[in-house]
């Protein structure tokens, strides 16, 4: 199953895939620095890479920020049915009530230590393979 990161801090893009490696997470992950690129991604009609069913989305970036991203996609009959996961700084109860309000599967404060990190992806890859997705 392919996952989608949408994040412009390329520090965060390379915590994500040393989480990734430290987790045995042999996931296909895309990157996309902004909402606007990662509906690009999404909406691509590429057949040699299957399109993303997760998605792990910062909030503040560049273009096109995450509330924007997720109002788009949950608009999009193709794409309203996607998982998303918001990783964030923000710890703004205003942005957590408009991320759930836009049916996000789950909102985590991006952790300061390493260690942290490691583990909160391990959680959420326990989750994602529990879950099961149609075909």
């Amino acid at each position: 199953m392919t996952i989608l990161l949408v994040e412009d801090d390329e520090v965060d893009v390379m915590n994500v895939k040393r989480a990734f490696k430290k987790n045995n997470i042999s996931n296909p992950l895309i990157v996309a620095s902004n909402g606007i690129e990662a509906l690009e991604v999404l909406r691509s009609g590429s057949s040699d890479s299957p399109k993303p069913r997760i998605v792990l989305l910062d909030l503040n970036m560049p273009r096109m920020g995450g509330i924007e991203f997720l109002k788009e996609i949950r608009q999009d009959p193709e794409l309203s049915s996607l998982s998303v996961f918001v990783m964030t700084t923000s710890n703004e109860d205003s942005d957590k009530i408009e991320a759930f309000n836009l049916n996000v599967a789950g909102y985590i404060l991006k952790p300061l230590s390493m260690d942290r990190f490691i583990s909160a992806v391990s959680t959420l890859n326990s989750y994602w393979t529990l879950c099961e997705y149609p075909g």
